[in-house]
């Protein structure tokens, strides 16, 4: 299946560290090689890129680890093919607008049977089942509130959707609006805090080391969160399955 990976921070920070190993998964040191995203919040702007190559080999992926975009909510994918054939327009993460902000979803898993009834403004433009995921998700949380709620109050209510999809298989997500992220395990996922006082960290996909404390100051935290961890020497948490997490400003949140 597919591998994810997000970054959750109270300050505009550079991925690169933590894609550089991320994009080794991708036809590498792991055969997820149908392509493969990444999108960054920018304020209320998305920049989004997507190739349906394998990272590993990307040109795009070169120029995302070399280029420090710097942003504090992002989400990205490699994907493994299940449903849908390997294009552009299957490539995750997806995006969409709802209640004038930007909504980016990446999902691992494998929904089996699964055809939900869209009848509203949310429709995939390719055939996965995971971007069908995506427009049910947004039309019910539309259903729900007539305008963007608080983030304690969109989590209790992805909390009464996100299982009447996750029973029709596994359903690993990262869900983003550019204020939080929030994060679905079925299967496999885990997160890290980092906070001050800051220390290295070695990849486990790639020969490369950083010391946090040289690019960071005492008052910044970044969570990460990845299908699996992308550091050696990081002690990381595992989800619970069936257990949706929220991240605020670097933190995971008590919701």
């Amino acid at each position: 299946m597919c591998q994810l990976l997000g970054m959750n921070c109270n300050t505009p920070t550079d991925v690169s560290f933590s894609f550089s190993g991320f994009a080794q998964r991708g036809g590498r040191t792991d055969h997820h090689a149908d392509g493969w995203g990444i999108a960054f919040f920018e304020g209320r702007g998305a920049r989004v890129f997507l190739d349906p190559g394998a990272a590993a080999d990307s040109p795009v992926a070169a120029l995302i680890r070399s280029y420090p975009i710097k942003s504090r909510n992002v989400i990205s994918h490699i994907r493994k093919a299940t449903v849908g054939a390997v294009t552009l327009e299957n490539c995750h993460p997806f995006v969409r607008e709802l209640w004038g902000r930007y909504w980016v979803f990446a999902h691992n898993g494998d929904l089996k049977d699964y055809a939900p009834r869209l009848h509203g403004h949310f429709h995939p433009v390719g055939s996965t089942d995971s971007e069908h995921a995506f427009c049910w998700l947004l039309q019910e949380l539309a259903k729900a509130h007539a305008d963007v709620p608080p983030v304690a109050e969109l989590t209790r209510t992805l909390r009464e959707l996100l299982p009447q999809v996750a029973r029709h298989g596994s359903f690993n997500l990262l869900l983003s609006n550019g204020e939080a992220l929030w994060a679905h395990a079925s299967t496999h996922l885990s997160y890290i805090e980092r906070r001050h006082p800051f220390a290295s960290a070695r990849l486990a996909d790639e020969d490369l080391s950083i010391n946090f404390a040289d690019c960071t100051t005492p008052s910044d935290r970044v969570a990460v969160i990845a299908t699996q961890p992308l550091t050696c020497d990081e002690r990381w948490t595992a989800f619970e399955p069936g257990s949706l997490k929220v991240f605020v400003d670097g933190a995971l949140q008590n919701l």
